[in-house]
């Protein structure tokens, strides 16, 4: 081992954990399991919810979730250095403001991480059956979940050089569509001009309406912050976490922006989808024919379905792992297997959930789920930098309150503006999730009166 990794190993052991996942990821493969989450084209999969719900002004709602999370991944940079441990939020909240709220904060992004790879290999199953349809959806969300689980189980060094190849797969398409869209504009296809309409349309804005649209768009951001996640298997995470966090959506969120961009000048009018779950094949179909529109829909399966669906699976087995570490969540789901040093229970549990779900559950109630429990996460993300650095190690100069408090406080504001457009259903949902959560945690600490079990 090296001394890096001794030291980050030690550092571990200053919060009561012994190292047990293998530390081998750098910044780079940080940075591409962030952009492999976040997949770069996934608004191809999601544009035409988000345009109609923008009123033809996608980019708008995506360049909104960019500023909307820049603040959250400056709260994630800022926890992951002062806490370099598996856990993410739950581990964020649970020490820097307590453990019981900590618990609380991870139930509610349970939410998020537990649906999100059901949510993937529904998109990825449904993409394929239009185009192979001798194979059912289901069928497909089941060879996604057992090949991705296959990689898992194997190692996080073999996720990570998977990632790689299918992150240049995924920029081979985006880079296709590209190039392929601007000489259809150039030669007059769509508008036949580059304007600033599917950016801005006053006579159609509505505030409301656009932070409606974002909360859907923020969909195609969640990701970034699971790179917190790896904590314990990056060679230092101290530095790089946090690095990762705010390079991968920088990255990626410009992706998002100028796709839309071209989807909606190739497409001015909205209203004329035939179908919001295949608009933007058909904007390839319009831009290049038959051959981009098969290659956008097959990118779109894999990265969702191979892509996602594999890192979705690492994250939430993660989180799985260190709540049960804590003793908060069933003693199996923290089993490490002794040659792999993954923690293949978590992941093999993961799978079967996945599959259960995905044939279940309608994608735009998945979806709506998915964002409440990662908004909700998000809000507790940037009290806990507040509660940690302001509050209890009170750094209370000009420039701490900067960092630690206005920041923060801003991040939180939008997130919660954004949190409130959610679609009442969702909402609905979400609440319900939390009550069993408030009364899981209630059992599990006597109704509050005793700390969880691993911080006694």
């Amino acid at each position: 081992m090296s001394d890096l990794n001794k030291q980050a190993g030690s550092n571990l052991e200053e919060f009561g954990y012994q190292q047990e996942l293998k530390r081998a990821l750098t910044f780079k493969d940080l940075l591409f399991y962030g952009m492999i989450f976040m997949v770069p084209i996934a608004p191809m999969g999601i544009y035409g919810y988000v345009t109609d719900i923008s009123n033809g002004m996608a980019p708008l709602a995506y360049t909104i979730g960019i500023i909307a999370m820049i603040f959250t991944a400056l709260s994630y940079s800022r926890m992951s250095q002062a806490f370099p441990i598996a856990g993410s939020v739950y581990s964020y909240a649970s020490r820097g403001i307590n453990p019981h709220v900590g618990f609380f904060a991870g139930w509610s992004l349970l939410l998020d991480y537990i649906l999100v790879p059901a949510l993937v290999y529904l998109v990825a199953g449904y993409a394929l059956q239009e185009m192979i349809p001798f194979l059912p959806y289901w069928g497909w969300i089941a060879l996604f979940v057992v090949v991705n689980t296959a990689v898992n189980f194997r190692g996080i060094e073999l996720t990570a050089k998977t990632n790689i190849g299918l992150l240049i797969f995924e920029l081979f398409v985006l880079v296709a569509f590209v190039i392929v869209a601007l000489i259809a504009i150039l030669k007059g296809v769509g508008q036949g001009a580059f304007t600033i309409d599917p950016i801005w349309k006053p006579e159609g804005f509505s505030l409301d309406m656009v932070m409606t649209a974002t909360s859907l768009a923020v969909l195609s951001f969640l990701g970034f912050d699971a790179i917190s996640t790896l904590a314990e298997e990056a060679k230092d995470p101290k530095k790089i976490v946090g690095k990762a966090t705010i390079s991968a959506l920088f990255l990626i969120g410009g992706l998002f922006v100028f796709q839309t961009y071209l989807a909606g000048l190739l497409w001015p009018d909205h209203t004329t989808f035939e179908n919001p779950d295949t608009a933007f094949y058909a904007v390839a179909q319009l831009a290049g024919g038959d051959w981009l529109r098969i290659l956008v829909a097959l990118g779109t399966a894999v990265a969702w379905g191979i892509g996602d669906g594999l890192v979705a699976q690492a994250a939430i087995s993660r989180l799985l792992f260190s709540m049960s570490r804590d003793k908060m969540m069933p003693a199996f789901l923290s089993k490490v297997h002794p040659k792999y040093q993954t923690p293949y229970m978590s992941t093999l549990f993961v799978a079967v959930i996945a599959i259960a779900i995905g044939t279940l559950i309608s994608m735009d109630l998945l979806a709506s789920m998915v964002n409440f429990g990662a908004l909700t996460g998000f809000l507790f993300l940037h009290v806990s930098v507040v509660s940690h650095y302001v509050i209890r190690k009170k750094q209370t100069d000009a420039v701490s309150l900067v960092k630690y408090l206005l920041l923060p406080l801003i991040g939180f504001c939008i997130i919660f503006y954004v949190w409130m457009n959610l679609q009442p259903e969702a909402r609905m949902v979400g609440f319900a999730w939390l009550a069993i959560g408030f009364v899981y945690t209630a059992y599990k600490t006597k109704f509050f009166k005793e700390k969880p079990p691993a911080f006694k």
